[in-house]
């Protein structure tokens, strides 16, 4: 009996860069492909959908993305795999539910649209909702980082992870809101950056996009989870698998440039980041993209949060896999250097 195929057009919305990253992953034959941030299935959909003998690996730490991923895995008939977890365990997950070569790894990372457009996740200053913030359902929340860091540590966070120059200002704004009571609420939290934050004449970004941004990447361990991925993405690649990574922040664009240009070879001329490394020592990974992809015209009219899009991509070789970077590792932390903001 032949499987019917799967409705590439039923996605409830279409992911950034998609037709450029089923290019850069090529994907085909009985090999499994992992999606490491399932959110609503647009990139599963669209591996399933490019070739009837693709098998897909989805992983989520969101259980409402879970849930919401059931009809897809019953339409797939056995070819996906949906499973709970961080994709910084995705080989570790990979050996456990789909064990077998692995021949392509993709990573969206940040925020999914469904998590923004849910007041109740508390990712969005658009809406009133509860200072959450958690894309899974453990550890603390916004709403517990807000009221109980050290205003310090506070605008370290803004600052670093959000790349909010007025971060000492909102740090202390908070700080003195919190005096009066618990900052509970994402309308809260928007309104005392405001009063700080200001933005240029006829700019649409909101005056606490930066700080909610910060707060949101801290809470999750954003930038550790992606380093532990990219370790994980090539610790489970078989030779020729490809990775490709779609990312939506400075920060997470310059760890994935620098893991890539380190684990090529072409980190080794003087890099202050990665000191060290030797085009000898590390062959883990050659390039497939050249530079950053960025979205066309086209996709920027159709989807705004596209803008700060950019794909970069890795074929695996056949070298072993060299010890992780600890270089890595330090540029996904708070470095001394730029503690709480500008120095004066």
């Amino acid at each position: 009996m032949s499987v019917p195929p799967i409705r590439r057009e039923a996605a409830p919305h279409v992911p950034v860069l998609l037709d450029e990253v089923l290019d850069a992953l090529s994907p085909s034959g009985d090999g499994l492909v992992i999606d490491g941030t399932f959110g609503a299935g647009g990139y599963t959909r669209a591996l399933l959908t490019a070739d009837p003998a693709v098998r897909v690996l989805a992983i989520d730490r969101d259980p409402t993305a879970i849930a919401g991923g059931q009809p897809l895995v019953a339409q797939a008939q056995g070819r996906l795999t949906l499973v709970p977890g961080r994709f910084g365990d995705l080989d570790t997950l990979a050996e456990e539910a789909a064990p077998g070569p692995v021949h392509g790894v993709v990573l969206d990372i940040g925020v999914s649209s469904m998590q923004l457009d849910t007041p109740e996740r508390g990712f969005s200053f658009r809406f009133d909702g509860p200072l959450d913030m958690r894309m899974g359902a453990d550890g603390p929340s916004a709403a517990d980082l807000v009221n109980d860091t050290d205003e310090t540590e506070l605008a370290d966070i803004i600052y670093h992870y959000g790349e909010e120059r007025r971060s000492r200002a909102v740090a202390r704004a908070i700080h003195e809101a919190r005096r009066r009571g618990r900052i509970e609420t994402t309308a809260q939290l928007a309104e005392i950056v405001a009063g700080v934050v200001r933005v240029e004449p006829g700019s649409h970004i909101h005056p606490a996009t930066r700080t909610f941004q910060g707060l949101r990447i801290a809470v999750n361990d954003e930038l550790g989870e992606l380093v532990r991925a990219l370790h994980a993405a090539e610790r489970a690649l078989a030779p020729g698998g490809r990775l490709a990574v779609v990312t939506f922040h400075s920060l997470e664009d310059r760890i994935v440039k620098q893991f890539f240009a380190a684990r090529s070879g072409r980190a080794s001329q003087g890099s202050r980041h990665l000191p060290g490394n030797t085009v000898a020592e590390i062959r883990s990974l050659s390039p497939v993209t050249k530079g950053p992809v960025l979205p066309g015209d086209a996709e920027l009219a159709r989807n705004p949060r596209a803008r700060s899009a950019k794909l970069r991509a890795v074929a695996r070789t056949d070298s072993p896999v060299p010890p992780p970077l600890s270089a890595i590792e330090t540029l996904a932390s708070l470095p001394e250097t730029r503690r709480g903001g500008p120095r004066r």
